[in-house]
């Protein structure tokens, strides 16, 4: 169940100074059992190669789960942590906006498992991603 206090606000200002923060990433929707969130590409988001670096794409995947996880607290818990994750790329970006969509696959008392979408800035999946959490009570 979506907790009342979890909204787009709430993450955006609770993410204040931290990496995600760094990124300009951007939490768009709070809903029940998904989060969007988004963020602008910057040069120095990029590989050596000129393309953007995976760890971009990742970070973007993970704190959209990891918002939502937090969204999603079962009563009693404390907080989570991430015990699995994985990534397929399918394609890159070099400019303009990334957005993703992270969508609860499992939200049990003990485990979630989110699954999570990467667009890039012309609406074409980039990534897929998938992570398991652990509940900490």
């Amino acid at each position: 169940m979506l907790r009342p206090q979890a909204t787009a606000q709430y993450f955006n200002s609770f993410q204040a100074g931290s990496l995600p923060d760094r990124y300009g990433l951007r939490v768009t929707e709070v809903a029940e059992g998904r989060v969007c969130a988004e963020m602008e590409l910057q040069p120095w988001m990029h590989a050596p190669n000129g393309y953007l670096h995976a760890a971009s794409v990742i970070l973007l995947a993970d704190t959209c789960a990891g918002y939502a996880t937090v969204a999603h607290l079962p009563d009693g818990a404390k907080n989570f942590t991430t015990i699995e994750l994985k990534s397929n790329f399918l394609g890159t970006a070099k400019e303009g906006v990334i957005r993703c969509e992270a969508v609860g696959e499992h939200l049990g008392r003990t485990t979630h498992i989110w699954s999570a979408t990467v667009f890039g800035p012309q609406g074409k999946k980039i990534a897929l991603f998938r992570c398991t959490q652990m509940i900490l009570s």
